[in-house]
């Protein structure tokens, strides 16, 4: 699947937001972001089903594209476009659930993409690189990667979104 235009990524951390984040979302799809992922994976399952729904509904009426982070299954059954998978990830079989026109993504915390690009047998429409720079979201998943990091996985020809 292509990616959201602009290929603008939002990631979700609800205790960050001064609002609800399906209010945040509508003033970000307003704005014009088209792809907004929902992490918050300490909620339980049957909310972030919940709450997926309530920024889908926010979404169809912008175009825009809402992804999951975490269990294919659970992306399945909140009816998002897509699913962001932890490193290790399976983006086959989350192709073979979720369908050929949903978006699939894969976190990556090393520069040896190799194994990632071997693992994801063309189903990947998407890495997300981290870290690339010191960040405080990002702490213990390694050395980070700098602009060399960056312009090695940027080679293999698979989007690349650099966190």
């Amino acid at each position: 699947m292509p990616l959201p235009d602009p290929p603008l990524l939002v990631i979700t951390d609800r205790r960050l937001a001064e609002h609800p984040l399906p209010q945040v979302a509508e003033r970000l799809f307003a704005c014009g972001v088209r792809w907004l992922s929902l992490r918050d994976k300490d909620l339980p399952d049957a909310e972030r089903v919940e709450l997926a729904r309530a920024l889908m509904v926010r979404a169809r009426r912008w175009g825009a594209c809402v992804t999951l982070h975490g269990d294919p299954a659970l992306a399945a059954a909140a009816g998002v476009d897509g699913v962001h998978l932890p490193s290790g990830g399976d983006p086959a079989a989350a192709r073979a659930l979720l369908g050929p026109g949903a978006l699939i993504g894969l976190s990556r915390h090393d520069s040896d993409g190799a194994e990632a690009m071997e693992q994801g047998g063309g189903q990947v429409d998407y890495v997300t690189l981290s870290p690339i720079f010191p960040s405080a979201s990002k702490p213990g998943y390694g050395p980070c990667l700098g602009a060399a990091g960056l312009r090695q996985w940027v080679s293999r020809g698979v989007p690349v979104i650099g966190l």
